[in-house]
């Protein structure tokens, strides 16, 4: 008789478990509190689902900025290119991006969740919607030895050889992520590492912002500033909200943002560089050559072969000079001022958005007490941990959801049948 195994979550993470598991010829029960599979995975890469990276699995631990190491055997053992020959199995067709980003062709996320979905179907998995688990029971009873899973809304405890946990973590709890998996950790006695928002937008003092929302700045360089005058650069994309900063580079820096704002208790500096491939000298005789270009022409209507129309009149007001002064009057003090704006457009970050808002979280079940070749808790046998339930995340670019197919695929292939 198939041994049973539940799956708390169908995340991605769980998704790909429940496959592999009933591929393997267990009896797989998942169990999800919402009313649909893959959530988080149906709105990621706003709507697009940024599925895993094209660059060798070998640079890949460097892209989690905690515990990278502890992922190191799961990548090699089910690596993006695995990924890649998984969703091609499920007749999903994928294209590399800017970056190594793989997305589906179809630029289409529920393609991906479903496909997902349908892999844990095929195999015979058993998904049972608006089930979430509230405890855990491990050890000896009259029925099994191994594992009991009390379900909430059934108000009774289902048997299992083993669980695999793939709850997620507390970033977008309107997809079901409220930190369930935290609370079934430490009651089997582990050591959960705070919660904290990862790949989060940043809220900016300055007012002006409001006036560029939406607009999309790409190969400029974020600088960040704390008190203590320590600093990090970050090169790529970038986007204006209403309430301040967001994009990939944004995202990949909030999370020292964020311990940098915690640590000093004061606003962080900030500068762009809307032009790093110039530098300064270079950009002042390219401002000297479009003002003698348009000689005759005013000030405010000399600088869109350099800007973003959207941008044009916050450079403007911000270098002090008069819109209508013509460009043969402007002086070189006027144009250096300009050009200081260019290369270092100055902002004050002044809050992180809240973990609900993030895209992953930082924090989560400690590694230490999980075995990296296995993801078996090392504190309760027949329990597992996957996804973003651990202490693990990447930065943008696809390596989350990589960490959850492999830390999936780990445990499936690790439950003993």
């Amino acid at each position: 008789m198939p041994k049973r195994v539940i799956v708390i979550g169908a995340g991605a993470s769980g998704l790909v478990a429940a496959g592999f598991l009933a591929q393997r010829g267990a009896d797989v029960l998942v169990l999800e509190k919402t009313r649909q599979t893959a959530s988080k995975v149906r709105i990621s890469g706003k709507g697009r689902c940024n599925i895993t990276n094209a660059m060798p699995v070998k640079d890949f631990p460097a892209n989690y900025p905690s515990n990278g190491r502890f992922l190191y055997g799961a990548l090699h053992r089910f690596s993006n290119q695995d990924c890649l020959d998984l969703f091609a199995d499920l007749g999903v067709e994928v294209k590399v991006e800017r970056g190594q980003r793989v997305f589906p062709v179809s630029d289409d996320a529920h393609e991906v969740a479903n496909a997902l979905e349908g892999f844990a179907r095929k195999h015979g998995a058993d998904l049972r919607f608006e089930h979430k688990v509230v405890e855990i029971r491990t050890g000896s009873n009259d029925q099994v030895e191994g594992v009991l899973c009390q379900v909430q809304n059934a108000m009774q405890f289902i048997p299992a050889q083993a669980v695999i946990v793939a709850t997620g973590g507390k970033s977008y709890p309107g997809t079901g992520s409220t930190g369930d998996g935290y609370a079934l950790a430490q009651s089997l006695g582990h050591e959960v590492v705070e919660p904290q928002p990862a790949l989060v937008p940043v809220r900016v003092r300055e007012s002006w912002v409001k006036e560029l929302s939406g607009l999309s700045l790409k190969n400029v360089q974020l600088t960040i500033v704390n008190p203590k005058g320590k600093y990090r650069t970050h090169f790529g994309e970038l986007m204006f909200a209403h309430f301040g900063l967001t994009g990939p580079i944004v995202l990949t820096a909030s999370e020292e943002i964020g311990q940098w704002l915690k640590d000093t208790g004061k606003p962080l500096g900030a500068f762009i560089d809307l032009k790093p491939a110039l530098s300064e000298e270079q950009l002042d005789l390219r401002l000297l050559r479009d003002f003698e270009k348009f000689a005759n022409k005013h000030f405010c209507n000399s600088l869109g072969d350099l800007l973003p129309k959207s941008l044009i009149p916050v450079m403007i007001e911000l270098s002090g000079i008069l819109p209508t002064k013509p460009n043969h009057q402007i002086t070189k003090a006027e144009r250096q001022t300009l050009g200081r704006l260019f290369k270092g457009l100055p902002l004050t970050i002044t809050h992180t958005l809240p973990l609900s808002t993030a895209i992953v979280t930082a924090g989560g079940v400690h590694v230490k007490e999980v075995d990296p070749r296995t993801m078996e808790s090392r504190l309760k046998k027949g329990v597992f941990f996957i996804g973003e339930v651990l202490d693990i995340h990447g930065v943008t670019g696809g390596f989350n959801l990589q960490a959850a197919f492999s830390t999936g695929y780990c445990a499936a292939q690790a439950v003993e049948l």
